[in-house]
Formats: C-alpha cells, sequence, structure tokens
C-alpha cells in the first residue's frame, strides 16, 4: 500500500461513523446489517449484543465483508473502501476499556445514556486482510485492491 492509498484509506475510515458489516449465517446466507464503529489504524471495533445475530454468525465463520463509502450526486467524486476481514471477540480488559474511551470521544452521545449492562454485548476486533479502494476521482470504477 502506497502512502496516498493509505491516506485516502484512513480519510474515509475516519470522516465516517457506521459502516455495513457483513457476516456469514450458518445456513450459508449472508447477513449485512449497519453498525457503527472506532478505529484504530486499520483495525475497526464495533459493538455487539451478546446474544445478537452478528455474534453467532461470527462464532460460525469469523469471515466478514464491510463496506464504509457515502451517496455522491456526482459519481465522478465517489470514494469509499470495502474490507475482506476477520472479526473476534475482544476479552482483554484493558483492550475493552480503551475502546469504550474511544466510542465515547466518537459518540458523545453515549455520555447521556445510562450505563451499559456489560453481560448484555460485546466488542468485536476487525482487523483486515485485504481493502479494495474505489475512487471514481480517478476514472469511472476506478478500484485498487490492497493486501494488508
Amino acid at each position: 500500500m502506497d502512502v496516498s492509498q493509505r491516506r485516502l484509506i484512513d480519510e474515509l475510515i475516519r470522516s465516517h461513523n457506521v459502516m455495513t458489516l457483513a457476516t456469514v449465517r450458518s445456513d450459508g446466507f449472508p447477513q449485512a446489517t449497519t453498525v457503527g464503529y472506532v478505529n484504530e489504524g486499520l483495525t475497526l471495533y464495533v459493538g455487539v449484543g451478546s446474544d445478537s445475530q452478528k455474534l453467532f454468525n461470527i462464532m460460525f465463520s469469523n469471515k466478514v465483508s464491510l463496506t464504509i463509502d457515502h451517496e455522491d450526486a456526482d459519481w465522478g467524486k465517489i470514494q469509499g473502501l470495502s474490507m475482506g476481514a476477520t472479526a473476534a471477540v475482544v476479552s482483554d480488559p484493558a483492550e475493552i476499556e480503551r475502546i469504550g474511551a474511544l466510542m465515547s470521544q466518537k459518540f458523545p452521545q453515549l455520555q447521556q445514556m445510562p450505563p451499559p449492562d456489560l453481560d448484555s454485548f460485546v466488542f468485536l476486533r476487525i482487523t483486515p486482510h485485504v481493502i479494495s479502494l474505489l475512487d471514481y476521482t480517478k476514472g469511472f470504477g476506478h478500484a485498487e485492491l490492497i493486501e494488508v
């Protein structure tokens, strides 16, 4: 990955709050859901319910796919990314605390909500393995495949 690719990937991750996360159900069907996220570099973190279908799916297969993008009326300005990644439940208390702080910084509205029941959700660490960088500013349909 060159410097300009990394810069655009970082900007896309930083400038958005939600992504579409696709998991694989035990019956083989994909399931795509919209989730909020935070990141440390290319590593993304999401919170999911401990009894959610997403978590059951990840326990079945830790392979996930995601997209971070937005609509633009001018197709010549479309930029976004998708990732092939693996997901894992975060169990380290220090990492959980750090993710909670990142969530509070990115989503200040969480401060207005009652404290969560820590048994009702888990954080997932999403580690990318391949990134498809979509950049129509370089031409219609332009995409670059980057192995991480």
